[in-house]
């Protein structure tokens, strides 16, 4: 089976946006013009692809392996014109990094760094996201490198390089917990905490170790965002979780590795998406990052 290139935007579209009328709006066309497209692909393979509610589409199995496939097609047509592009002496494409908000000082300080050489140009496009806007991003073929922490195990994406960095607790230089050399999560349940959202690593390792331990937390602020996690430590609320390397020495708090074998045993990844054969600037990008970033040191 065959499909053509605005069968590939409208199906992936249909996909990305999760609703019919949604993917329509985005490409700017009708609705019926999007859902007939559709009709068409399902007519031609002689099966369903998506399952419409009234709460927008789902893929079916039909759905999911049509995707697969154009996801193939629009990497090996990037791959192919990327070479030929070399050949034809044209040296620039950008690349997509997605990566987690506490990766972004090493990224900006040792990941760029020497990257460029002579005759060869990259636009570097920088997107941040909770890890699994990464991973989902990568998946998608929306992004072709990822950094996150502790990110699921999923068939959809590869992890090339990763180093250990245990989750820590942050705390004000006077909490009763920094008298502590081994602290624990079971330590930290009294006392107020700040946390990121669910779907990023630090989040959803802590209340997958607190369920199974019986330990309750009490989240007294949500946030996206890292440096108010470390601002809410400064001014003395409460606790946050970070790993080490999301910890500036000028935060001036203190810093507890947890203690709890799940916790002290995540780590950071550099990922690509699974089965993808990778373009020469991507590839070239990613060998960069795990040799310079010290996210990727390994720890003893």
């Amino acid at each position: 089976m065959i499909f053509d290139r605005r069968d590939i935007r409208v199906y992936m579209a249909v996909h990305r946006h999760g609703s019919i009328r949604a993917a329509a709006d985005q490409l700017g066309v009708a609705p019926s013009a999007v859902s007939r497209q559709v009709a068409d692909m399902e007519s031609q393979i002689g099966v369903a692809l998506l399952e419409r509610s009234s709460r927008g589409v789902n893929l079916t199995d039909a759905g999911r392996l049509v995707l697969e496939h154009m996801r193939h097609v629009v990497e090996e047509a990037d791959y192919l014109n990327e070479q030929l592009s070399e050949l034809r002496g044209i040296q620039q494409r950008n690349v997509r990094i997605h990566c987690g908000e506490g990766f972004l000082a090493d990224f900006m300080q040792n990941g760029l760094g020497g990257i460029g050489s002579p005759g060869f140009q990259v636009c570097y496009e920088l997107l941040v996201g909770s890890t699994d806007a990464v991973v989902t991003a990568l998946a998608n073929g929306e992004s072709d490198i990822g950094i996150a922490y502790n990110p699921p195990a999923t068939g959809a994406v590869r992890s090339i390089a990763s180093a250990r960095h245990p989750l820590c607790v942050l705390m004000p230089s006077e909490h009763p917990l920094a008298t502590k050399t081994t602290v624990r999560l079971a330590d930290c349940a009294p006392y107020p905490v700040a946390l990121l959202p669910k779907g990023h690593g630090t989040t959803d390792l802590l209340m997958r170790v607190a369920s199974d331990s019986g330990i309750a937390l009490s989240p007294l602020l949500m946030t996206t965002s890292i440096d108010a996690l470390r601002r809410f430590v400064k001014a003395g609320l409460g606790l946050a979780f970070l790993p080490r390397t999301s910890v500036a020495v000028e935060d001036q708090v203190e810093l507890r590795e947890l203690a709890d074998a799940a916790l002290s045993g995540a780590s950071a990844h550099l990922l690509v998406r699974a089965r993808r054969r990778l373009p020469a600037s991507v590839d070239r990008l990613a060998r960069h990052l795990e040799s310079t970033m010290a996210s990727f040191v390994p720890r003893c």
